[in-house]
């Protein structure tokens, strides 16, 4: 399917301007993360390949804040962990009693990764280290938190076991190189920058997870999947480490304007390499990686490019 790409951006020319200017928001996450160059490389291409729209990306507090921008109106697209957008189309989790039905994807876009960091010295080994230590959980509101919280709960540790601290991911490795707190989590998809500035500053490693705390994780969230953090991603990291991964899901409001969804979708996956070009994690940016990751329904605009194309969509991601 990656042979899609071969599709250039001289075919989207041909494509129908929209009917009416579109200004689109597109809520990312924090600065030190993935989300923000993502959606920055996604509003640059939809301003270069898109006639009659125009995009921004937006600095956010990532995955909760961004599902209630895009419930609100306030947001047109934006970047959310798998399990977030699943909780809030279903109610459940962080979203019950305010279940947003509405929730629709255009794509699935890369894996986030769970990397628990600590200082090289640091006597943490385990996710059970972690009890009574000052731990980052993310920001509030981050899926991030969503996902600490479920990997600590689902391996017996509760936020009365250890010290949280909800901080980005920013101010996460600022506090571990200065010594303010023990350990912390990144949802992200990896290398991503806030980590890398850290290990080029104070040697770091990353905590593995064992088999057993893997197989717990994807019992309390069935959207995990194991995923293995290659040698050498950051410096000093001298072998592979096992941990959990999470899709990315680029989520709208079903009310968008079928056209434009179809032509954002069709954006997405026949210029890639735009969006590799800003940034690694984008090379999991795949029609394939899409269909099998999304736990939520396509909006009727992306389903009617996965269908132009020849893709099989599973019953759950109709509306």
């Amino acid at each position: 399917m990656r042979a899609l790409k071969y599709v250039a951006a001289a075919s989207l020319m041909a494509t129908a301007p929209l009917a009416v200017a579109q200004q689109l928001s597109i809520a990312t996450g924090g600065t030190g993360g993935v989300y923000y160059p993502i959606g920055g490389g996604l509003a640059e291409m939809i301003n270069r390949h898109i006639e009659g729209a125009s995009a921004t990306a937006e600095v956010t507090g990532a995955s909760v804040e961004n599902m209630g921008l895009i419930m609100r109106g306030d947001a047109d697209l934006a970047l959310v962990l798998a399990d977030t957008a699943y909780q809030a189309y279903n109610g459940t989790g962080d979203f019950e009693g305010r279940q947003i039905e509405d929730t629709r994807a255009l794509a699935s876009i890369y894996p986030n990764a769970v990397q628990l960091v600590v200082l090289a010295d640091s006597d943490i080994q385990s996710l059970e280290d972690l009890r009574g230590k000052r731990v980052s959980v993310g920001a509030p509101g981050s899926g991030t938190e969503l996902n600490a919280r479920a990997l600590l709960e689902a391996n017996g540790i509760t936020y009365d076991d250890i010290r949280p601290q909800r901080l980005n991911f920013n101010e996460t490795a600022d506090a571990i190189r200065d010594g303010d707190i023990d350990a912390g989590f990144w949802s992200v998809g990896p290398p991503t920058s806030s980590i890398l500035n850290l290990a080029a500053t104070r040697d770091i490693r990353l905590i593995g997870l064992s088999d057993e705390e893997i197989a717990n994780a994807q019992e309390e969230e069935p959207v995990f999947a194991s995923y293995e953090l290659r040698a050498g991603m950051y410096d000093g990291m001298d072998e592979a480490v096992q941990t959990i991964s999470i899709p990315n899901v680029l989520v709208v409001n079903a009310e968008m304007d079928e056209e434009l969804a179809y032509q954002l979708t069709k954006l997405l996956f026949e210029n890639t390499d735009e969006l590799i070009a800003v940034h690694p994690a984008a090379n999991d940016t795949t029609i394939e990686f899409s269909i099998d990751s999304t736990p939520v329904p396509f909006h009727e605009g992306a389903l009617r490019y996965y269908e132009e194309v020849g893709t099989e969509v599973a019953d759950h991601q109709r509306p």
